[in-house]
């Protein structure tokens, strides 16, 4: 069977939405190729392996996913074109937006793409690791979350992921009922439980996310532990949390602030990531309105986290 790779050039803001339409187009899995990523952080945190400059672009980032050579090759990547574009009417920058297309043999793909994973340290506590490679634990409180990256949504390495996990890390207390709102591969969710939540009820409107989910929570023994359910945000729920936490654009965040605020227990935390450096101030004043204590904020590259305080 013969693959096709699709290159999408944009921004570190696009990276999320993009690579959900890629998802949603049948792609398996995303590459993203940041030129940032050549650079080691001096904590160790989010440390990358060997990266070959030529691989990446001078400014912006490549996201790439392989789809089936078939019949309707032309028509998905004509709707994915047209999807990315249409990212603009949600203030989006797509920056080149250019789209190019290479085959690949099935055989070259299937391994290829495990070079890019490998095991990470991005908190004090918490590795991620791909389900192939062998780690051994290296501090006896060392948390370890195992991933599959040619499942949907990544391997949680992203800068907004390292920020919630960062987060989560320092405020979740032991047996916190938790919300992860667009869970996505739910590295969030096992995070949680890994970390003391009692349990987790993870929402996602796509139901491949919903999915994903479970297959994570199974693969690191936390099933029994998190809820998966397809939901819109926070509509119709009325269990009411100890931490909210949600990895996702800034203009979804804002649609739900005070049903998150409504819902949450006295003293709860509202933890949100996914929020371009532009878009801050946007969060930051919604949060506020609806009645949050802004705790802290976090910056990790163009991305900022929030916790916010009920």
């Amino acid at each position: 069977m013969k693959w096709s790779e699709i290159c999408i050039h944009t921004t570190n803001e696009a990276v999320e939405p993009v690579s959900n339409i890629l998802h949603e187009a049948g792609a398996s899995g995303v590459v993203i190729e940041d030129p940032r990523d050549m650079i080691k952080e001096e904590t160790g945190l989010g440390e990358i392996y060997e990266l070959n400059p030529k691989d990446y672009p001078e400014e912006g980032v490549y996201v790439k996913a392989y789809l089936q050579m078939n019949s309707f090759l032309g028509e998905a990547v004509e709707s994915i074109k047209q999807s990315v574009t249409n990212l603009e009417l949600y203030n989006i920058d797509i920056g080149n937006n250019n789209v190019s297309l290479s085959e690949i043999q099935e055989e070259d793909w299937a391994t290829a793409w495990k070079k890019y994973y490998k095991p990470v340290k991005i908190s004090e506590r918490i590795t991620i690791i791909p389900t192939w490679e062998d780690y051994k634990v290296v501090s006896s409180d060392e948390l370890i979350i195992e991933m599959d990256p040619g499942m949907a949504f990544g391997t949680g390495t992203h800068p907004t992921t390292v920020l919630s996990m960062q987060a989560l890390e320092q405020y979740l207390e032991k047996d916190d009922l938790v919300f992860d709102v667009g869970s996505g591969s739910g590295i969030l969710s096992v995070a949680a439980v890994l970390l003391g939540a009692e349990h987790v009820h993870a929402f996602d409107l796509d139901d491949v996310a919903v999915k994903s989910t479970i297959i994570n929570a199974e693969l690191n023994q936390v099933e029994n532990q998190i809820t998966s359910k397809k939901n819109n945000l926070l509509n119709d729920i009325e269990i009411k949390p100890d931490l909210i936490v949600s990895n996702i654009l800034a203009e979804i965040i804002v649609q739900f602030v005070d049903d998150a605020y409504k819902l949450l227990n006295k003293d709860g935390y509202f933890i949100t990531s996914g929020i371009i450096s532009g878009k801050k101030e946007l969060v930051l004043d919604r949060l506020k309105q609806a009645g949050f204590e802004i705790v802290e904020t976090n910056t990790m590259e163009d991305w900022v986290s929030v916790i916010a305080k009920k």
